[in-house]
């Protein structure tokens, strides 16, 4: 992945960030980044039907689209957030961001079903290079002053992304073919690289090695989680999860003994030792768990409360439209409120906005339902940017590779969870599973609320 990156003389980064200009020209690059990496999950989603008539792929086959990209991207965070700590954040960056350029292109000029499934592994891996440093990225771009608000414009940034994605797949294949939908990553991943050569800043290098076997090991034990999600997600017998459930096991028990010894594992025990990191982590699971588990439910819900599928994109927005709201907000009440607090209220306000989508009367208005949503997208934006500067801050600056690489697998580890509660409720509950799920999110909520305001009996350690 590095051979292609330029020799262009990188930006070392000061003992406390960059100046304005520098950190604009770095944000700019870093988040262009990004934004791509969150769009290609929600617009193959939406444009998954499209591909697989084109493709002449089964539904069932042409899922592999998606579960592909979630499946590289969740197994190799952790790996590429260590290999940032001793080849440089830099260096794993730029070469995911070029890796996910290329592969769109892949994407784009795909002839078949595993062409296309291929090239989309690749880009899970472009993708999770550049999301498994990009938190570590911001401690050497920001201040620790304003690093608050660095957190802040990346929860906007995935935010928008994430509430955009579904529109700018339609609006693309209501004038082009779903070859574009790749296509249109190129530019912005050339210009995204041009800028990025000069922009992102160094890091001082860690001493120790890489451990292969481990990576190796990693990758075993969270590709089998994730498969293991996807088989639950479809209601497969014992005989399918049983043996990813024993491979991940295992996996994780020959990491862990691996590990044992190590300086700066891979799978990062060490920092799991720091309270405030743990619960800052635990909090992120249960928060995600929440948005995942609320959207996959609430199309089905509100469905059965008569809307259409037009209308129920409609009534999706609000929330991740306030999280965007929210993310500079939080980002800069950061700077001056513990992360405890502010997360724990921002989970009681979204414990308290999905209590009162589940108790919408049958015949509530569109309005009815857009303030509820917008009251859980106020609670989730209030969470991320503080948890975030919570978990890189509680960990030292030699380790902030894998304290980010934590942060992105908190958010997807989390989402899987929540994806899959829904599943088991709609197979337990049947009619009543999309209202079951959502009181299984409130719970969740409600338990990232005690874990975050857990942290305020904890005394803070210096990184």
């Amino acid at each position: 992945m590095t051979a292609f990156i330029a020799s262009t003389t990188p930006t070392t980064a000061p003992q406390d960030g960059l100046a304005a200009g520098p950190r604009f020209r770095a944000m700019l690059a870093v988040m262009t980044a990004v934004a791509m990496a969150s769009l290609d999950t929600a617009i193959a989603n939406t444009a998954l039907p499209a591909m697989a008539a084109q493709l002449q792929a089964t539904p069932a086959a042409s899922v592999w689209i998606v579960n592909i990209y979630q499946l590289a991207m969740v197994a190799t965070l952790l790996p590429f957030a260590a290999l940032g700590e001793i080849a440089g954040y830099r260096r794993v960056f730029i070469g995911g961001l070029v890796a996910f350029t290329a592969a769109s292109l892949g994407c784009a000029l795909a002839w078949s079903l595993p062409s296309l499934v291929a090239a989309r592994f690749v880009q899970g891996l472009g993708a999770s290079a550049v999301m498994a440093v990009t938190t570590a990225l911001m401690r050497a771009i920001y201040p620790a002053a304003l690093q608050g608000r660095g957190f802040g414009t990346n929860a906007l940034v995935v935010a928008v992304a994430f509430a955009v994605g579904p529109t700018v797949s339609s609006l693309i294949l209501s004038v082009a073919s779903w070859p574009w939908l790749f296509a249109i990553n190129v530019p912005f991943g050339l210009t995204a690289w041009l800028v990025a050569r000069g922009a992102v800043p160094d890091n001082a290098r860690g001493t120790h090695r890489f451990d292969h076997l481990a990576a190796a090991y990693n990758v075993g034990a969270f590709g089998s989680l994730v498969l293991l999600f996807a088989e639950g997600a479809h209601g497969a017998s014992p005989q399918r999860w049983v043996p990813e459930l024993i491979v991940a096991v295992v996996c994780f028990a020959l990491l862990l003994r691996r590990q044992r010894s190590h300086s700066a594992p891979l799978l990062p025990v060490d920092l799991f030792r720091i309270p405030v990191f743990t619960l800052s982590a635990l909090t992120a699971v249960c928060t995600f768990a929440v948005q995942g588990a609320a959207f996959v439910s609430l199309p089905f819900y509100f469905e059965a409360l008569g809307r259409s599928p037009i209308e129920t994109g409609f009534l999706m927005t609000p929330w991740p439209a306030m999280v965007a709201v929210m993310g500079p907000v939080a980002g800069r009440l950061s700077e001056r409120y513990t992360a405890g607090a502010l997360c724990g209220a921002g989970l009681l306000l979204l414990c308290a906005g999905v209590v009162t989508l589940i108790l919408l009367p049958p015949a509530a208005s569109d309005y009815a339902i857009i303030w509820r949503m917008a009251v859980c997208g106020v609670g989730f934006g209030l969470f991320q940017a503080p948890n975030m500067k919570a978990i890189m801050s509680s960990a030292p600056l030699t380790r902030a590779g894998s304290a980010s690489g934590i942060v992105a697998t908190a958010r997807l580890t989390g989402q899987a969870t929540g994806a899959a509660t829904v599943a088991g409720c709609f197979m337990l509950a049947h009619a009543a599973g999309p209202v079951t799920a959502l009181a299984v999110a409130a719970v969740f909520a409600a338990v990232g609320a005690c874990v975050s305001f857990a942290r305020l009996k904890v005394r803070p350690v210096s990184p």
